[in-house]
């Protein structure tokens, strides 16, 4: 005589790996949210003044957090679209080679600002309290080193980001993985940054303004709401099933 042992239906690997996938990502999106807010604070006053920054003594911890913070950023920006890739291939490998792709240059672009930063610290530390023409040079260099940190700014996290929208609001928005308000907003905000980093390029305003920052707010909303969304709830078990 035998018996018939049922038991309790269990979750698939494959959904266990999803989930695990989602999370990642989601908790991924999330830092990457969050340490780049800071930044803008936190580098004011080198921004703003670059030759009295140089020139001036002082305490360098607020701008060793920020350059901290956007290394932080780029790592984890890049983190998002590595962990996402086994899913997003099975969508649109172009995509998802597009999107690991866009984030890679993104991050390469925030570390290249970074470096300008810590030359300019460096020249603070080493010859801060410099008069003549040393000081007039010392002024020149650290602007330099500035622009091209306000330019790698502007190209990395200002342009960036709404190719990266294209690319996984495309993935996102097709396989339905997450409810599809979500990339909508990602896809309509991707060609309004496109457009204020052009217009910040063509010196139409600057990208820490009114209308830059208006531009990007859907941006904002589709990184953060996707990311609270993998985190909370991961992939539509229905939407894995069919990309499975």
């Amino acid at each position: 005589m035998t018996t018939d042992v049922r038991t309790a239906p269990t979750t698939t690997p494959r959904r266990d790996t999803a989930r695990r996938i989602a999370l990642a990502a989601g908790l991924l999106y999330l830092v990457t949210f969050a340490a780049s807010i800071p930044q803008l604070a936190l580098f004011a006053d080198l921004v703003a003044d670059p030759a009295g920054f140089v020139l001036t003594p002082g305490s360098n911890t607020a701008v060793l957090w920020g350059s901290w913070l956007e290394v932080i950023t780029a790592l984890s920006g890049v983190g998002t679209a590595l962990a996402l890739y086994p899913v997003t291939r099975r969508v649109s490998r172009i995509a998802a080679l597009g999107f690991v792709t866009s984030r890679v240059v993104e991050a390469a672009m925030i570390l290249v600002g970074v470096l300008c930063v810590l030359s300019v610290v460096a020249l603070r530390s080493d010859l801060a309290g410099a008069v003549g023409a040393q000081a007039d040079a010392l002024g020149v260099v650290s602007q330099a080193l500035v622009e091209v940190r306000q330019w790698s700014f502007l190209v990395g996290p200002g342009l960036i980001p709404g190719i990266n929208a294209l690319f996984l609001g495309y993935v996102m928005y097709r396989s339905r993985l997450v409810p599809r308000i979500i990339p909508t907003v990602g896809l309509v905000g991707a060609p309004l940054i496109l457009l204020s980093a052009t217009v910040t390029m063509l010196g139409g305003w600057e990208q820490v303004s009114l209308a830059g920052s208006l531009c990007a707010l859907p941006i904002a909303l589709w990184e953060l709401s996707l990311g609270v969304w993998l985190t909370v709830k991961g992939f539509r078990p229905t939407a894995i099933t069919s990309v499975g």
